[in-house]
């Protein structure tokens, strides 16, 4: 117990860094109909805009979800990239699975998972996450991973013993993988599809003209390829991305992404805003207006994709589950379960 508490006060001291200023309203600027949003104030750089707002983790549900990640040794994306919904998702018994290790071979401008020379694959590593999530006993799970571009599959087969697995250990549960991009190659692609995820996901992030900013090691062509390759894999498979807004990019070039990912075939869009998680990392440019994220739904509703998430601490896995469950009962997707049957 001891030791839990001590983790939540850490996870306290590091959210602050989103709810401290929001202490004080009288303290925060008021925001008028402005078209530039609400611009960071260079004399308080770590104040956040009023609807930036989250509670500090914390409850039981919560601290279940924490004592079964320590005890089967797992990483989580939610701890590892300070998630701002860490909080809610973990109270509601959900979590985003981090495997291959803490430590990631490339080094964007945006994340806090550490950079360096990874430690050797774990081949365990799956057994232990389907046991957690029969534990939990969740209906939808999210799995990602740091990049492991020492290897020439990237650890795509991590990804398929996992899926296999929690397939046997927890029938009926729907799996979304949010993978690296392989650097492009087909070859490790196909092995993630082969076992036949619910939704394979992969982030675009940013814009093309920030790409070399934003996330250096990476190319906007191999964000599209994997995309475009996967559906073409398994046009059963539902895609999705996400793009992070907030770090210089104009509203011109987020809808024309948007319309790039629609040309791959993306069903599922996630817009959040960009929090800065340390002085080190990329400033705030500016943070978007609520209605701005509003447009950006109701832009990408009439593009044609099937489910956009567009909102200030929208992240990737953000109600995953249930744009899974809601897709399937428009008959949009079909669950796993199904698509056996009909094979």
């Amino acid at each position: 117990m001891a030791k839990l508490i001590r983790y939540n006060e850490d996870i306290t001291k590091q959210w602050s860094f989103i709810v401290s200023d929001l202490l004080d309203p009288n303290a925060i600027p008021t925001v008028g109909d402005n078209s530039e949003g609400w611009k960071p104030d260079p004399d308080h750089p770590r104040r956040r805009p009023p609807w930036i707002r989250v509670r500090a983790p914390g409850g039981e549900e919560y601290e279940r979800v924490y004592n079964l990640m320590r005890t089967q040794t797992l990483h989580t994306v939610c701890e590892e990239a300070q998630c701002p919904n860490l909080g809610e998702c973990w109270g509601h018994g959900t979590a985003t699975f981090l495997m291959m290790g803490d430590t990631c071979t490339r080094s964007c401008g945006f994340c806090d998972i550490k950079t360096g020379r990874p430690s050797p694959l774990d081949w365990a590593e799956p057994n232990r996450i389907a046991e957690t999530v029969r534990a939990m006993g969740l209906r939808h799970v999210v799995i990602t991973s740091v990049n492991r571009d020492e290897r020439k599959d990237g650890g795509a087969p991590i990804f398929a013993m996992v899926i296999r697995r929690i397939r046997q250990l927890q029938p009926g549960c729907s799996i979304e993988v949010l993978i690296p991009d392989f650097k492009g190659s087909e070859e490790a692609l196909q092995i993630v599809m082969d076992a036949q995820p619910e939704i394979l996901n992969h982030n675009v992030e940013t814009v093309p003209r920030l790409f070399r900013k934003v996330q250096p090691q990476d190319h906007y062509e191999w964000a599209m390829k994997t995309l475009t390759n996967a559906k073409q894999m398994d046009p059963l498979v539902l895609t999705k991305s996400g793009i992070m807004v907030g770090l210089g990019e104009t509203m011109g070039e987020i809808l024309e992404v948007m319309r790039d990912l629609v040309n791959c075939g993306v069903d599922i869009l996630t817009v959040g805003q960009y929090l800065q998680p340390s002085k080190k990392h990329l400033p705030v440019e500016r943070f978007y207006l609520p209605e701005e994220f509003d447009r950006i739904e109701e832009e990408g509703l009439a593009m044609g994709f099937k489910w956009v998430e567009s909102g200030p601490l929208v992240r990737s896995s953000y109600h995953a589950e249930q744009q899974v469950r809601e897709l399937s009962k428009l008959n949009h997707f079909r669950l796993h379960e199904e698509r056996a049957a009909g094979d």
